[in-house]
C-alpha cells in the first residue's frame, strides 16, 4: 500500500506544478484572499459549481475573472436581474420567415467557466433554466438537447439575502453547488496593498494563460486517484451523519435546532473536495484536516436550521463547527 501511495504522490506532484503558477497570475491581480483562491480551484479541480457569498466590493467578480484569464478557455460573465429570461441564459429557436425553419441561437451558458453574478436576484424560471446546466451538463432548446463542453463550471456570486432586491435561492438549486463560500473583509495591510494596487484611473488586468482545458481534465483523473483511507471515509460518513442524527454522536443538544441534516451530496462532494484540496497541497493522500478545512465551505449551504436555532441567534456555521469539534478525529 505504501508503495502506492508513494507512486499517487509522485503523480500528484507532477500533475499539481501548474497549481503554483495559477496561484502566482491571480496574486498579480487579487491581493490575499488565499481561501478563496484555494476554494475557486478545489471547484475547478473536483468539478463543483461554486457559490460566493459576500457583500459588493470584495473583488467575488474579479476573482473569477482573473481565474478564467489564467485558463485557455471561453469565459462569459451574466449578469443576473430580475427581467432576465431564460432564453437571455440558455438561447432559443430563431424563425426564418423565408422557408419557414426555425434555427438554435445558442445562449451565453455554452461556455466553460460562467460567472453567474449576483445569482439571487432573478425569477425562478431562469433559475430552473441554470439547474439543468448546473446539473446535467445540458441545455434543451425546444426539442433539442445539447451537451455542454467540459470542462463547464458556474461560479456564482449572491449578495447576503438581507440586501433589497435579493431572493433565496430553491434548497435544490443550493444543494447542486459543491462549495458555498462566505467572504469577509479583508485585514488592514491586505486593504492597504489593494489600495496601492487599484487606486488608479485605467486599471487593467494583465494576467497570463497558463493552464489548458486538458491539464484541468488530466488533473481531475488524478484527483480522483489521490488515496482516501477507510477510516477517513467513515469520518466523513460520521461528521454527515451528526447533522441528521445529533443524539446518536452524544450531541442532544443539537436536535431542536437542526431542521434537516445534510444531503448524500454531502458525502459525495466531501470526498471528492478533500482529494482536491490534498492534490492543492502537493499530496496523494487525504487526511483529516483535509476534511476539516474544506468541510464548513460543503456543509453550511445544505443544513436547515430550525425556527429554535433563529431564535437564539444560531447559524448553520455555528452546529457544524460544534459537530467538528465533537465527532471524533480518526
Amino acid at each position: 500500500m505504501s508503495e502506492g501511495i508513494t507512486a499517487i504522490n509522485e503523480k500528484v506532484r507532477k500533475e499539481s506544478a501548474f497549481v503554483e503558477a495559477l496561484k502566482m497570475e491571480i496574486g498579480k491581480v487579487i491581493v490575499g484572499q488565499k481561501y478563496l483562491v484555494e476554494r475557486l480551484l478545489v471547484g475547478l479541480l473536483a468539478n463543483g459549481h461554486i457559490l460566493i457569498e459576500g457583500v459588493p466590493g470584495l473583488a467575488k467578480t474579479m476573482s473569477v475573472r482573473v481565474l478564467s484569464r489564467t485558463i485557455k478557455t471561453k469565459f462569459q460573465r451574466l449578469q443576473f436581474t430580475p427581467d432576465l429570461l431564460p432564453a437571455d441564459l440558455i438561447g432559443t429557436l430563431v424563425y426564418n420567415p423565408k422557408d419557414g425553419s426555425f434555427t438554435t441561437k445558442k445562449g451565453p451558458i455554452f461556455a466553460n467557466i460562467i460567472l453567474a453574478d449576483e445569482i439571487n436576484r432573478a425569477p425562478a424560471k431562469v433559475q430552473s433554466a441554470l439547474l439543468e446546466a448546473m446539473q446535467e451538463r445540458q441545455v434543451t432548446i425546444g426539442e433539442t438537447t445539447f451537451k455542454l463542453e467540459e470542462p463547464f463550471l458556474v461560479l456564482a456570486t449572491q449578495n447576503p439575502i438581507e440586501q433589497e432586491g435579493t431572493y433565496p435561492l430553491p434548497e435544490a438549486q443550493i444543494d447542486r453547488f459543491m462549495l458555498k463560500i462566505n467572504i469577509t473583509y479583508p485585514d488592514m495591510e491586505e486593504e492597504h496593498k489593494i489600495m496601492k494596487s487599484m487606486a488608479v484611473t485605467d486599471k487593467k488586468i494583465e494576467v497570463k494563460e497558463v493552464v489548458d482545458p486538458q491539464d484541468i481534465i488530466r488533473a481531475r483523473k488524478v484527483v480522483d486517484e489521490v488515496y482516501m483511507d477507510e477510516k477517513i471515509e467513515k469520518y466523513i460518513l460520521d461528521i454527515v451523519f451528526a447533522t441528521r442524527q445529533p443524539k446518536n454522536y452524544k450531541l442532544d443538544e443539537l436536535t431542536p435546532l437542526i431542521q434537516y441534516g445534510v444531503s448524500p451530496r454531502a458525502s459525495i462532494y466531501l470526498a471528492i473536495a478533500a482529494k482536491a484540496y490534498a492534490f492543492i497541497q502537493g499530496r496523494g493522500y487525504v487526511t483529516p484536516q483535509d476534511v476539516k478545512s474544506i468541510g464548513m465551505d460543503i456543509l453550511r449551504h445544505r443544513l436547515i436550521i430550525s425556527y429554535e436555532a433563529e431564535a437564539e441567534e444560531k447559524n448553520s456555521e455555528d452546529i457544524i463547527k460544534r459537530i467538528f469539534d465533537e465527532v471524533e478525529v480518526p
